[in-house]
Order: C-alpha cells, then sequence, then structure tokens
C-alpha cells in the first residue's frame, strides 16, 4: 500500500487561487444551503510554509443538513468522514494519498469557526511567530516519517499557546467584546 508523504514548502501564492477555484465547485455543490467559507490554514497566510493542501472552512445554519449532500460532495472528489473526532464538525478529504484540500464544516460563529479565523488573522498579523510556525512544521515534517499523528502532537502545544493569544489578540481588536464575529467570507 502506497503511503502518504508529509511535506511542508515554501508558501505557493498559486494557494490562494487554487482555493478560489475550489470553492466555486464546492459552492455549487451545496446549492440550496446557506453557507459561508473561508480558506483557512496554513496556505491561506502569506509567507508561511506549509503542507500544500488547501484548507476550507464552511460555516452553515445546521451542519448535520451536510449529511444529505454526502453523495454531491463524493461526485466532486470528496470523501464525507462525518465528525472526524470533533464533535458539531463534518469534515471532507480530497485525495488520500495525494491530498489537495480538506473541509471543515461548523454552524455558523461557533467557537472552532471563531479560532480557526483568529488564528489565521493572528499569523496574518504577526509573521515572526508565522516564520516560527512555518519553522516548526518543517522540522517536523522531515522528523515524524511521514507519521500525520506525531505530525499533529508535534505542533500541539505551539498552536494551543498562540490559539490563545490569537483570541485575546481578536477580542481586543473587537474592543473586549466577546461576541463571535467573522470578517467577511472570501467569496
Amino acid at each position: 500500500m502506497q503511503k502518504r508523504i508529509l511535506e511542508v514548502v515554501d508558501y505557493d501564492p498559486q494557494w490562494v487561487e487554487s482555493y478560489l477555484e475550489e470553492s466555486l465547485g464546492i459552492q455549487q455543490a451545496l446549492k440550496g444551503l446557506n453557507i459561508r467559507m473561508h480558506h483557512i490554514g496554513s496556505t491561506s497566510v502569506p509567507g508561511l510554509m506549509a503542507k500544500p493542501v488547501i484548507d476550507i472552512l464552511i460555516e452553515t445554519s445546521n451542519v448535520s443538513e451536510l449529511d444529505a449532500y454526502d453523495g454531491v460532495m463524493e461526485a466532486i472528489g470528496y470523501l464525507p468522514r462525518g465528525e472526524f473526532g470533533i464533535p458539531g464538525r463534518r469534515f471532507y478529504l480530497k485525495g488520500l494519498i495525494n491530498r489537495t484540500h480538506h473541509i471543515h464544516a461548523f454552524n455558523f460563529d461557533t467557537s472552532d469557526v471563531v479560532r480557526h479565523i483568529a488564528f489565521r488573522d493572528y499569523l496574518i498579523a504577526n509573521q515572526s511567530v508565522a516564520a516560527e510556525y512555518g519553522a516548526l512544521k518543517s522540522e517536523l515534517a522531515v522528523t515524524c516519517n511521514n507519521d500525520n499523528d506525531t505530525y499533529c502532537d508535534g505542533k500541539e502545544e505551539f498552536v494551543q499557546h498562540h490559539e490563545r493569544k490569537a483570541l485575546a489578540w481578536r477580542a481586543c481588536k473587537q474592543g473586549g467584546s466577546s461576541e463571535p464575529h467573522t470578517r467577511p467570507a472570501s467569496l
């Protein structure tokens, strides 16, 4: 059985275009649902080294309604994985060995949505933190022996620490409000 190669590469400006193109197909597939989409993850942060997999966040009014669209998502190349370890989420992946995209779907403005967007925006605003994160990910990719669990475990402390900082930074930018508020979606 072929094993997935885990690599971290230099930032590629084409990742933005890949997100935009893919999001159009997803919007068409999910026609009829009220959704908002965001480019998240490391590929959404200019200059950040990343695994070349585009992470897409979908917000919807009722995430369980996505289950009825599993066949449609499969038709455009996605493998539905259900909650995949995070209650209230729907997760889809495109490509098993040669992975290209992940979709993380949640209800509108949940804490998971807020943390993903806050972390992305925090990294964009703090390039030194983004560079440190990229270096960590690059080192882990070399030492994890293509084991995604090892790779993720190696990032966990850094991500949790900076997610907390990102949420505090976001609250300060919003005048201390704890109410969820996301910036407009890319589409």
